[in-house]
């Protein structure tokens, strides 16, 4: 064990089972430790990042069906939206009003939107909000826009990029293991095809960041095979360009899902569990430089606790977000009571861009 932990602390690449081991046979406080130390090699400064930003919906429509989302509506459905540019002038001066000038823009895999209607989109809110920054899409829906115009995964994003884009979510990663992603997500893209999106836009030194939704059908091992297939990506990545800047792991809600209710799969991630993903996550991840802790999903008090285990940035507001709500992540905060929170637990806060400049 201690071999291992002296490994971890060089910041060396842990093998999957190393990983397994550290986090089910070191005392939480231990791993907690392991977590924190690397990150104050990182992060020396103690600060605590954070941002503002805005999570609209583009569309509701989706074919995607996953089964542990609440928020898509079939394409046919009398519920199904498209937001209107109204509506973005309307959430846009909102949130500058609030201090935010980043719009999330994810939605469904609308059958029928192209990738002309997305440029347009983009386009246009460009024009009328110049310095607007749009962290848009993600790696299902430009495989889903690359199927549908037969063009390749690069030739979308370049297009998205001139019309406006400015980074690329890690969204739709769930866990990148093709046998949870057949059961969980059947419609959407595969493993191989998130990550070549990815490997794609770090070629265009494209701002990325990377997700992981856990606690539901995967095991273990399955999270640990995430992290080092985007430890692998990060590290092919062309010298000097961005890459993955963040990872952000966070716990299925099961509020009314198809998961939970037909199968009978529920969130059973405790506090203790995600602290501890938090501190596998800086370990196994050496060459990520941000960990996020999802406040939205686990609280406060738990994300407090993440920043003495290897977790080095808040996250956003979330000024809107209806998709991870709608199963059952209820909290919220707003900037006070972020910046608030952060210097609770001992650390300066300080505002953030989605290139983690800070403000």
């Amino acid at each position: 064990m201690e071999q291992l932990i002296t490994k971890a602390l060089t910041s060396a690449f842990l093998s999957i089972d190393e990983g397994k081991t550290l986090f089910r046979e070191l005392p939480l406080a231990s791993l907690m430790w392991v977590g924190n130390e690397i990150r104050r090699k990182n992060h020396p400064q103690n600060i605590v990042t954070w941002i503002i930003d805005r999570n609209v919906n583009i569309t509701n429509a989706c074919v995607s069906g996953c089964k542990f989302c609440n928020f898509y509506k079939p394409v046919n459905n009398d519920a199904c939206y498209i937001t209107s540019i109204e509506e973005y002038v309307q959430k846009i001066d909102e949130m500058h009003k609030l201090g935010g000038n980043q719009l999330l823009l994810q939605g469904g895999m609308h059958p029928h939107l192209g990738i002309g209607f997305y440029t347009n989109l983009f386009s246009s809110l460009k024009k009328l909000y110049p310095t607007l920054r749009l962290h848009a899409l993600g790696p299902p829906e430009i495989v889903h826009l690359a199927k549908m115009e037969k063009l390749s995964n690069r030739e979308v994003l370049e297009q998205l990029v001139v019309s406006g884009m400015t980074s690329l979510p890690g969204a739709g990663a769930e866990i990148l293991v093709d046998r949870v992603r057949r059961e969980i997500s059947p419609v959407k893209c595969s493993a191989s095809e998130w990550l070549a999106v990815m490997e794609q836009a770090h070629i265009m030194d494209l701002t990325t960041s990377a997700t992981m939704m856990f606690g539901h059908i995967e095991t273990l091992e399955e999270r640990l095979e995430h992290m080092v297939a985007i430890r692998q990506l990060q590290s092919r990545k062309p010298a000097g360009h961005k890459g993955f800047l963040s990872f952000i792991p966070w716990p299925f809600q099961d509020e009314g899902t198809v998961l939970q209710k037909k199968s009978g799969i529920k969130n059973h991630v405790t506090s203790e569990e995600y602290i501890r993903m938090i501190a596998i996550s800086r370990i196994m991840l050496p060459n990520i430089q941000n960990i996020q802790a999802s406040w939205l999903t686990v609280g406060k008090e738990t994300a407090q606790l993440c920043l003495y285990a290897g977790a080095n940035d808040f996250g956003s507001i979330m000024i809107e977000e209806n998709v991870v709500s709608a199963a059952g992540a209820h909290n919220s905060m707003n900037a006070d009571r972020m910046q608030q929170a952060i210097s609770d637990a001992g650390f300066t806060p300080r505002l953030r861009n989605q290139d983690f400049v800070l403000q």
